[in-house]
């Protein structure tokens, strides 16, 4: 969690949260479209603490630098497959 943003335990929390509820949400015909849409924005969001574990040693957590690297293409290669089911 980049160090520029506040309460980072709450944060973690709520995006849990709404991660278990846009999966359910993409379970129900009614909910499904606005579901993938919710997962493409958490997806891109996300985007900044990959950015973030690039920029700092300590921020990595051990990650080898290739895998922090291999993550980028990953986040859009699952945002198209989310809209895909739109």
């Amino acid at each position: 969690m980049p160090r520029y943003l506040p309460n980072h335990r709450l944060l973690v929390q709520l995006s849990g949260v709404a991660e278990i509820g846009l999966g359910l949400g993409v379970c129900f015909p009614f909910s499904k479209n606005y579901a993938i849409y919710g997962l493409i924005l958490m997806l891109a969001v996300f985007l900044l603490v990959h950015f973030y574990m690039l920029s700092e040693k300590k921020a990595s957590a051990g990650i080898p630098k290739w895998v922090l690297w291999a993550r980028l293409p990953l986040q859009f290669v699952l945002m198209y497959w989310a809209y895909s089911y739109l």
